[in-house]
C-alpha cells in the first residue's frame, strides 16, 4: 500500500504561483511513476503531469506546458508541482497518484493509489 497526502493548495491571483505537494507513505519503493491529475466542478478528472521514479521522464498536459513543473525529492519521498502563470481555468482540485506497474502516463486508469485532493482557485 501506498498513503499519499497532498498540501500546499489555495487562493491565488491570475498570474501568480503555487507549489502543491504530495508526501508518499508506506510502500513508496513500489511506485514507478507518480502523476499529477486535476478536476473541476463539473469536468472529468485530467491528466497534468507526471514523472517517472528514476526522473528522467517527465509528461506534461499541453495545457501546462511550459508553465507547470513535476519534480521529486526522493529522500523526502515527496513529489512536487511548481505552478506558475496561473489562470483562472487552472482552478480545480488537484489529486497526487501512484502507478505502480507499468502503463500510460496520462491514464488515470493506470495509477492505483490517490491522494485526496488539493483545492487551487485562481481569481481573475
Amino acid at each position: 500500500q501506498v498513503q499519499l497526502v497532498e498540501s500546499g493548495g489555495g487562493l491565488v491571483q491570475a498570474g501568480g504561483s503555487l507549489r502543491v505537494s504530495c508526501a508518499a507513505s508506506g510502500r513508496t519503493f513500489s511506485w514507478s511513476a507518480m502523476g499529477w491529475f486535476r478536476q473541476a466542478p463539473g469536468n472529468e478528472r485530467e491528466f497534468v503531469a507526471a514523472i517517472s521514479r528514476s526522473g528522467s521522464i517527465t509528461r506534461y498536459a499541453d495545457s501546462v506546458k511550459g508553465r507547470f513543473t513535476i519534480s521529486k525529492d526522493n529522500a523526502k519521498n515527496t513529489v512536487y508541482l511548481q505552478m506558475n502563470s496561473l489562470k483562472p481555468e487552472d482552478t480545480a482540485v488537484y489529486y497526487c497518484a501512484a502507478r505502480t506497474y507499468i502503463g500510460s502516463y496520462s491514464d488515470a486508469s493506470s495509477y492505483d493509489y490517490w491522494g485526496q485532493g488539493t483545492q487551487v482557485t485562481v481569481s481573475s
